[in-house]
């Protein structure tokens, strides 16, 4: 009777758990959904590299409802077939999710490295770049509160004068404000983009990482559950 009484604890924790995992599936659909309509509704975002994001995240959130679903439905009918399949795909996506944590960590290692070269590519690029290159550069400047890739002086080949920046290097930003204002620290932000933009990816990426081996950890529990659960099945034992 203590084995019966356990596993039916077991049942309703898995059972429990993907209930939760389910609501999430569903959550990131709808909001995969809302996302895509949203893109497509406005004037600029035409081009197909606008639909990745929010159909990765459709995608993340049709596989994770079906996963829930093998375990809901294992868990409450004491299917042995469906909690296996459950148990399964689980540790693919655990192991999908390690792999993501060990790529953090290594990009993490080479992220002085990009964050210079790409910088470096982008103010080179500048000048002849396109309008809405141009604008995710000045972004980039505007949000992080800096001015080239190391200085300012990184700018000096944007006019003939080699003394103008962007007008997004300025702390307020007017119509011509960049002009002859390269070391003007009263007007221009005088520090480069790099270590700003660096100290913001690593903040990013380890909350990935964090994010990553957590939820692997829930999963990893849910696993243990499932295995349980499993071998009460397949024992024969009464877990109603």
């Amino acid at each position: 009777m203590a084995v019966a009484g356990g596993l039916k604890c077991v049942k309703f924790l898995l059972f429990f758990f993907n209930f939760l995992f389910w609501l999430c599936g569903i959550t990131l659909i709808v909001v995969g959904v809302l996302v895509q309509v949203a893109l497509h509704n406005t004037a600029v975002m035409k081009n197909a590299s606008s639909s990745v994001a929010p159909l990765v995240v459709i995608g993340v959130g049709v596989v994770i409802f079906f996963v829930s679903f093998f375990g809901c439905c294992g868990a409450w009918k004491e299917s042995y077939c469906m909690v296996t399949t459950f148990a399964i795909l689980v540790s693919i996506i655990i192991i999908i999710e390690i792999a993501a944590a060990i790529g953090g960590y290594i990009f993490w290692g080479k992220l002085s490295g990009i964050v210079n070269d790409e910088l470096k590519d982008m103010i080179s690029k500048y000048k002849n770049g396109t309008r809405d290159f141009r604008k995710s550069i000045d972004n980039l400047q505007k949000c992080l509160n800096c001015c080239g890739m190391n200085s300012t002086a990184d700018w000096k080949y944007l006019r003939k004068d080699k003394t103008s920046v962007p007008d997004s290097c300025c702390k307020n930003i007017t119509q011509g404000c960049g002009n002859g204002n390269m070391h003007n620290d009263v007007v221009v932000y005088q520090k480069g983009c790099r270590i700003a933009l660096e100290a913001f990816l690593r903040k990013n990426v380890l909350w990935v990482v964090i994010a990553a081996l957590v939820i692997a950890f829930l999963q990893i529990m849910g696993v243990v559950f499932a295995c349980l659960l499993m071998k009460g099945i397949r024992s024969g034992y009464e877990v109603m």
